[in-house]
């Protein structure tokens, strides 16, 4: 029987794919932080460690055949990889919407640097490009309790997708044998929902589904820039956050038929996600 790996078990996409996983009736072992907390389902063999602990991966990662590889925004280090792929068949890895880069681009993303090196690590890999979860609107959560959100570039349209899409295509992906490993290995799926929504067309939903009205302050981008740049620390991404906002209101991000392509149904859209988040904005 196929054992696969899943790092970052627990987290928004990882915890469903572990799930799908246990549905598909894979062996499954998880790379966790704390396995008595962590909460996974029956029969899933939950060993403690982290990506940034090389000894601990590389027992993980013994005896797996695939796996599910979730970047928690650490530095780059190469041995992760290395130890991932000098065991593994296949790596399916959750990336972004990034452009592919010749050998001797630099990386403008972390995201680049690792899609490279599994390119060249000689197992086969899938990544999946999604592009904006939707679970991203929960940094709106308080304001939404409090009714009123203040937040730039309202008219921005973003394809935000469900990470149960997500987790399905890469259960998908890890699983897939014989003529069906062929739509998986190799490919780059770029992962959207199913439409590309406004700022303010997703708040309004999200008061919809709770039942309770709240209404959208636009603010203005310098202040936005001096506020975000103070709570997150990093001026730098919050000015390419500010300049990815502004070109959705020019340009809605693009949508992709790639979910409903593979899995054979339309990707979720925005207010199922809200829905089953719903007690998150309570």
């Amino acid at each position: 029987m196929t054992k696969i790996l899943v790092t970052g078990a627990t987290g928004t996409v990882g915890r469903h794919v572990v799930a799908g996983l246990v549905r598909a009736g894979v062996d499954v072992r998880a790379l966790v932080r704390d396995p008595a907390a962590a909460a996974l389902p029956a029969g899933v063999e939950a060993v403690r460690g982290d990506l940034a602990d090389l000894a601990s991966l590389a027992a993980a990662v013994r005896g797996v055949e695939r796996a599910y590889l979730m970047w928690p925004g650490l530095p780059v280090d190469p041995r992760v990889v290395e130890v991932i792929t000098e065991q593994v068949q296949h790596v399916a890895y959750l990336s972004t919407d990034v452009a592919d880069l010749a050998d001797d681009e630099e990386p403008t993303w972390y995201h680049q640097a690792i899609e490279r090196q599994l390119r060249q690590s000689g197992v086969s890999w899938t990544f999946l490009r999604a592009i904006d979860f939707a679970a991203n609107a929960l940094r709106w959560a308080d304001q939404i309790r409090q009714g009123t959100v203040r937040y730039p570039y309202g008219l921005a349209a973003r394809s935000l997708i469900h990470e149960r899409d997500i987790a399905e295509v890469a259960v998908q992906a890890l699983t897939a044998e014989g003529a069906g490993r062929e739509r998986h290995d190799g490919a780059a799926h770029v992962l959207t929902g199913p439409a590309a929504l406004t700022h303010i067309e997703q708040v309004r939903i999200i008061g919809e589904v709770i039942g309770r009205p709240v209404r959208w302050e636009e603010l203005a981008p310098e202040v936005a820039r001096e506020e975000f740049t103070a709570a997150w620390g990093n001026a730098e991404f919050v000015a390419g956050r500010l300049r990815a906002w502004e070109s959705f209101v020019a340009v809605p991000e693009r949508v992709t038929d790639t979910v409903e392509r593979l899995l054979g149904r339309p990707a979720l859209p925005f207010r199922t996600w809200v829905t089953d988040h719903a007690d998150d904005f309570r």
